[in-house]
């Protein structure tokens, strides 16, 4: 017998700005900054594994979804806190963003 999948919700924790390596890698780390694609608390309901939510960056998803396949199918990691819920991060490393995602 099949389980469906849950849904959930994934929440825009923090965005950041690593201007040390910015300004060591880049020609003009002036015009460089947080990631502007999201906005701190933003969040977006995932009803369905192979759609990207209106908004969000395909880059990001990419990182995400592996952690959003494990809260959609019940999956926990027994040393976070609350139960169904995981915290991860896209992979650009000069501005990251860190994501909540829960299960709703």
């Amino acid at each position: 017998m099949s389980q469906r999948m849950q849904s959930c919700k994934i929440t825009v924790v923090k965005r950041m700005l690593n201007q040390d390596l910015v300004d060591e890698y880049f020609e003009n780390p002036e015009r460089f900054g947080v990631c502007n694609i999201f906005s701190d608390g933003q969040e977006f309901l995932v009803e369905d594994l192979f759609a990207l939510p209106d908004g969000f960056c395909a880059w990001a998803w990419a990182d995400l979804r592996p952690h959003i396949m494990t809260v959609m199918s019940g999956g926990e990691l027994p040393f976070i806190k609350p139960r169904g819920t995981l915290i991860a991060g896209c992979t650009d490393w000069f501005r990251p963003v860190i994501f909540k995602i829960q299960r709703v």
